[in-house]
């Protein structure tokens, strides 16, 4: 339930006006609307894109969420692999992470090698 209250709540940032000022003016008062973890409040308080991945927040979703935060798009990518190596594999949602993490491509493979130098 909880991830779906998560996602909710970014679904109605990224697409009502009012949600938006509230966030800026008086983000508690608008989260206490939603069913949230205190790991979700923090990660949405901090504006931590790389947990809410981990947290299994749909990408779609979160990349609109990413550009009202003024984050472009190379580092919101970034800052997803970011949330990996930090937080763990992706938890909960469409992109958890059954392989442990491990990238399927090439490139994946190779820049995970570079950087385990």
């Amino acid at each position: 339930m909880s991830l779906y209250s998560l996602q909710k709540f970014l679904y109605v940032l990224n697409r009502d006006d009012d949600a938006k000022a509230k966030y800026r003016h008086n983000l508690d008062d608008l989260l206490s609307d939603y069913e949230l973890t205190n790991e979700e409040r923090g990660a949405l308080v901090e504006g931590d894109i790389g947990l809410l991945y981990v947290l299994g927040v749909n990408g779609q979703i979160l990349m609109h969420y990413a550009a009202f935060l003024g984050i472009e798009w190379f580092d919101y990518l970034d800052l997803m692999r970011a949330g990996t190596e930090k937080h763990g594999p992706v938890r909960d949602g469409v992109y958890a992470m059954t392989g442990g993490g491990d990238s399927f491509t090439i490139e994946g493979r190779q820049r995970d090698k570079e950087a385990n130098k």
